[in-house]
């Protein structure tokens, strides 16, 4: 058994496997998966766990060079913007495009993980960067 990081075993081979600019998503309890986009289901109830959960666990694990949410988050869900600011820095949290053209740019991750979470907008792309020069 892994004494540090990450136990859940599909994401930990996800995270192991990415490259530099690949893509993983995190979504709410509604995001739809795209036709053959590997989901990793979470969600327990709703609530749970939390998107603010797993993004902290996957930021902790994950070296993250650029983050992506819908512009829609804006006005629906400023206090999950807000974390993600606080959490990656303005510069690195990109605020430009639409919900739907997120919902588009899903197709291209290796994987969404789905929360439990049941807030509106509360979902990112997250752009793997390397941990060298």
């Amino acid at each position: 058994m892994k004494r540090h990081g990450i136990l859940n075993s599909h994401i930990s081979k996800i995270l192991s496997d990415l490259g530099h600019t690949d893509l993983i998503a995190i979504a709410d309890a509604g995001l739809p998966v795209p036709e053959g986009v590997r989901k990793i289901d979470l969600a327990l109830k709703l609530g749970t766990p939390s998107f603010r959960e797993v993004v902290e666990t996957i930021a902790d694990d994950m070296v993250i060079e650029k983050v992506i949410v819908a512009e829609e988050i804006r006005e629906g869900n400023p206090t999950t913007l807000q974390f993600m600011i606080d959490r990656f820095g303005e510069d690195n949290v990109a605020v430009s495009i639409s919900h739907e053209q997120f919902k588009v740019l899903t197709g291209q991750v290796k994987a969404v993980i789905r929360t439990g979470e049941a807030t509106p907008y509360a979902n990112c792309i997250l752009q793997a960067g390397v941990h060298f020069g």
